[in-house]
């Protein structure tokens, strides 16, 4: 069966109802938020109830301060996919606007998850907080849970043996300094960009080295570089994976200064346009930098492809294996 969306709490049915639900904004799904999803699947299916996720949109930080810098590692649609693929039943999405923004967290207790969703059990990892000015966290939630008849289940903090903690900031750095790899680690796959290609200069095909065009709005902004990467093309229910290199940037040498990812696809020779692309960033190969003519870039080219390829080649890639396994 497929996991369920809901907007609003009257919608959801009532055998979706008394169910074990996580909260959090989940934003990444890193091992830590996977771990918190487990535990709820794990919880209903020895219950024998629903499992069920709220999160919020637009993420409260964006709401809050609606002009910095795109943060978002996973914007809606991809996360839910990944919620999806944990086996979750269905997800409720709470509209974060001012009026929710001011509800206490006592209110959002015993109105939202008690009241609309009949919750019998509450997953969260153990540093939540929510309700008006952040004023509920796990504490809050356990002096609650015997007035309004649930239990709460709290993850506690999660990292790499002997190494980074899973959290949404830690990756956020990682993507930033150009360590994709090391990023993968915490998330559990590569991080992905995907969105539908767009037409661009078409200059790569002047060079022999046509690319993708995908416009950039709602994702964190990794740095500006070139990558190796696994591209998925979807056809129709199937997503089928290629090896490639690409560069996110404004392209110096040509003045530009949109921001743009743009993908090369070995030994690919299909038109993607207005085609649905994943791109999932494995390996920073360099910076991006300005050349002095397109002779020097067309040399650059080639040396970032060959070092592509070898870097994919190096981990076992093939067109039938997706970029979230095996992560090294």
């Amino acid at each position: 069966m497929s996991m369920r969306l809901f907007r609003t709490w009257s919608e959801v049915p009532p055998p979706l109802k008394g169910g074990v639900l996580a909260l959090g904004n989940f934003d990444g799904l890193h091992l830590g938020h996977q771990a918190v999803l487990a535990k709820t699947v794990e919880t209903a299916r020895a219950k024998g109830v629903a499992a069920g996720i709220m999160t919020f949109e637009p993420h409260p930080r964006m709401f809050f301060k609606p002009d910095q810098e795109p943060f978002r590692l996973s914007p809606f649609r991809i996360k839910a996919r990944l919620i999806e693929a944990l086996g979750l039943d269905y997800l409720f999405v709470q509209n974060f606007d001012r009026e929710f923004s001011q509800r206490s967290a006592e209110s959002f207790v015993a109105d939202i998850l008690v009241g609309g969703l009949g919750v019998s059990q509450i997953v969260v990892g153990y540093d939540y907080v929510f309700g008006h000015q952040r004023k509920g966290n796990v504490a809050l939630l356990r002096e609650l849970a015997p007035r309004y008849g649930f239990t709460v289940t709290s993850v506690g903090e999660m990292a790499l043996p002997g190494g980074a903690r899973y959290s949404s900031t830690n990756v956020r750095n990682l993507l930033k300094d150009g360590k994709p790899g090391d990023a993968a680690r915490l998330l559990g796959r590569y991080w992905e960009i995907e969105g539908r290609v767009e037409h661009g200069d078409k200059r790569g095909r002047t060079i022999g080295f046509p690319t993708a065009n995908l416009p950039y709005r709602d994702y964190l902004h990794p740095r500006k570089g070139v990558y190796a990467v696994r591209a998925g093309v979807d056809r129709g229910a199937e997503t089928v994976w290629h090896s490639g290199v690409a560069n996110f940037g404004n392209r110096p040498t040509f003045d530009k200064k949109d921001i743009l990812l743009e993908v090369h696809l070995f030994d690919f020779a299909e038109d993607l346009y207005a085609r649905h692309l994943r791109v999932a960033l494995v390996d920073f190969l360099r910076p991006e930098m300005k050349f002095d003519g397109l002779e020097a870039l067309k040399a650059q080219i080639v040396k970032d492809g060959e070092d592509a390829r070898r870097l994919l080649d190096a981990r076992g890639f093939t067109n039938a294996r997706a970029p979230f396994v095996g992560v090294a």
